[in-house]
């Protein structure tokens, strides 16, 4: 039986990588920071229906952040209206900005990531930011964890050639 920690506890050990799962997907600071919040909200009002015996809560909380992220993204296409402020950020101005960037990812995987659809760079932030393995990522998904080793290799295998593309582009 896994011990259950309290909710405060819960949210220093997680809030790091549920925010990086999040900004991971949507590729902005400041959406990042919303739906991360509501993804805390959602998991403090549902706290005593959590079980650390069936899931751990970092499985837990990208389960809840998956979910925000696609209503967001719903949200976003049923307005088809997104505000500039909301496209995925490119360049980063402020010292607040770049260490943001700093702390999710790098600005060349930031620059991959936006090439990637949404399904793609929700894998990759279970895989790299949450550091969930890939049965918990099964678990998430609600797909096998072969299924989701397989998804991930085909993944990197399609990041792997879009950085080669751009060196050799870089050359011509």
């Amino acid at each position: 039986m896994a011990q259950r920690l309290t909710f405060e506890e819960v949210y220093e050990q997680n809030f790091r990588y549920v925010y990086n799962v999040v900004y991971m997907r949507v590729l902005h600071r400041e959406t990042a920071e919303d739906l991360t919040g509501e993804v805390f909200v959602k998991a403090w009002q549902h706290y005593d229906s959590y079980d650390p015996d069936i899931a751990s809560a970092v499985t837990w909380l990208c389960a809840i952040a998956n979910n925000e992220v696609k209503s967001y993204f719903r949200k976003a296409s049923t307005s088809r209206e997104i505000a500039s402020d909301e496209l995925p950020e490119v360049e980063q101005e402020d010292e607040a900005d770049k260490q943001a960037s700093t702390w999710a990812v790098n600005r060349e995987a930031e620059r991959i990531l936006a090439t990637l659809d949404e399904d793609e760079r929700e894998l990759f932030s279970m895989r790299l930011a949450a550091d969930l393995s890939f049965k918990e990522i099964g678990e998430v998904l609600g797909i096998s964890e072969k299924a989701a080793t397989e998804r991930y290799r085909r993944l990197l295998k399609k990041c792997r050639k879009l950085t080669e593309r751009e060196k050799l582009e870089d050359f011509l």
